[in-house]
C-alpha cells in the first residue's frame, strides 16, 4: 500500500490526526493500516470541519480556509494510492454519511464556481474555443465524450439531453462538436442558464444545443432523444432516477458517471443508492486517462 503519511497546504501540515475519529469511523482495521488511515480520514475530517458551516464570505477572506485551497487539498486525498482493503474500511461506514454529504456539496458548489469563471472566461476571449480548451477539464471530456457516444450507440444527428447541464454545458459542447449530435440541456438555476445560452451562443452552437430552465420533473418532453444523461451534480439521485423509472418509455437509454475507485469514491453520492427495478444497467465502461470516471449506461425495461 502505498499511502502519503503528511500532507501539506502552504508549507504547513494540514491534517489532523486524531484515534477518537479513527475509532468512530473506522474500527476494527488491522494494526498494519492503521498509521495510513489514520491520516486520511484525520485530512479528510479537517476538510469537513472546515467545510460543514460553510460561509462563502469567511473562506475567501481567510487564505487557509479559501475555497481553492481545500478543493485542492481534497483532489490530492482522493488521489491518495490506496489499497482496496483501506479504502473500503474508510468509505463505508455510515459514521461517514454526514461527511459525504458535506464534501459532494461543497465540491459541487465549487466545481461550478470553477465553470462560471470559464465561462466567463469564453464569453470576453477573442478566440473562444481555445479558451474553452484552456479549461483543465476539457480532455476530461474528450474523453468522456466519445465513451457516451460509443456506449450509447450513438450516431451523428442524434439528440442527447443532459439533465443539470449548469454554467458551462461542457458534456453537450463536446459531443455536438466532436460527434455532430444535437443536444438539449435541462437547468433549474436561472443565472446558469442564461450564463449558458451566452457559451453555446458565443462558441456557434445555437443550431445544435438548446437549454431549458426545467428539471427532470419536465420529463418526458415530446422531442424524442436517444439518450438522457445524469450529471454527477444532480441532486437528489433516489428522486431524479424514480422519476426517469416511472416516466420514461421502454427502450429509454440513460447514463450516468460514477467514481468507484480508491478515495475517489469520497465523491459517489450513488453509493448508497439502489436504481430501480426497470433501470437496467447494460454496460459500465472503466475511465481512460485522463478521465476518473465510470460511465455507467442504462436501459428502462417492461
Amino acid at each position: 500500500m502505498t499511502c502519503t503519511t503528511k500532507l501539506y497546504t502552504g508549507g504547513q501540515t494540514a491534517f489532523i490526526h486524531g484515534s477518537d475519529i479513527h475509532e468512530k469511523i473506522i474500527p476494527g482495521l488491522g494494526s498494519s493500516q492503521d498509521s495510513c488511515a489514520d491520516t486520511i480520514v484525520g485530512e479528510i475530517m479537517d476538510i469537513y470541519s472546515r467545510i460543514v458551516d460553510f460561509d462563502r464570505k469567511e473562506l475567501y477572506y481567510n487564505p487557509s480556509n479559501h475555497p481553492k485551497t481545500i478543493f485542492q487539498r481534497l483532489d490530492q486525498v482522493i488521489a491518495l494510492d490506496v489499497d482496496d482493503m483501506t479504502a473500503e474500511a474508510i468509505l463505508s461506514s455510515s459514521g461517514f454519511n454526514l461527511v459525504f454529504d458535506v464534501i459532494t456539496g461543497f465540491r459541487s458548489h465549487y466545481t461550478a464556481e470553477l465553470e462560471t469563471e470559464q465561462a466567463n472566461a469564453v464569453l470576453g476571449s477573442s478566440d473562444p474555443w481555445q479558451s474553452l480548451k484552456d479549461f483543465a477539464y476539457f480532455p476530461n471530456y474528450i474523453e468522456l465524450a466519445r465513451t457516451e457516444f460509443r456506449g450509447a450507440g450513438l450516431k451523428a444527428g442524434d439528440t442527447v439531453l443532459f439533465l443539470g447541464s449548469g454554467p458551462l454545458p461542457l458534456s453537450l459542447i463536446v459531443l455536438c462538436r466532436e460527434h455532430g449530435l444535437k443536444g438539449i440541456g435541462i437547468e433549474q438555476e436561472p443565472d446558469r442558464v442564461e450564463l449558458s445560452r451566452r457559451v453555446i451562443e458565443r462558441l456557434g452552437l445555437s443550431d445544435q444545443i438548446r437549454i431549458i430552465k426545467e428539471n427532470h420533473l419536465t420529463l418526458p418532453i415530446e422531442e424524442p432523444v436517444d439518450l438522457i444523461m445524469v450529471a454527477a451534480q444532480a441532486e437528489p439521485k433516489d428522486v431524479i432516477f424514480d422519476h426517469l423509472a416511472e416516466v420514461m418509455p421502454t427502450g429509454t437509454k440513460i447514463s450516468y458517471r460514477i467514481y468507484e475507485k480508491g478515495l475517489r469514491r469520497l465523491l459517489d453520492t450513488f453509493s448508497r443508492y439502489e436504481l430501480p427495478g426497470r433501470l437496467r444497467e447494460y454496460l459500465m465502461v472503466h475511465p481512460e486517462p485522463p478521465a476518473n470516471n465510470t460511465s455507467v449506461f442504462l436501459t428502462v425495461v417492461d
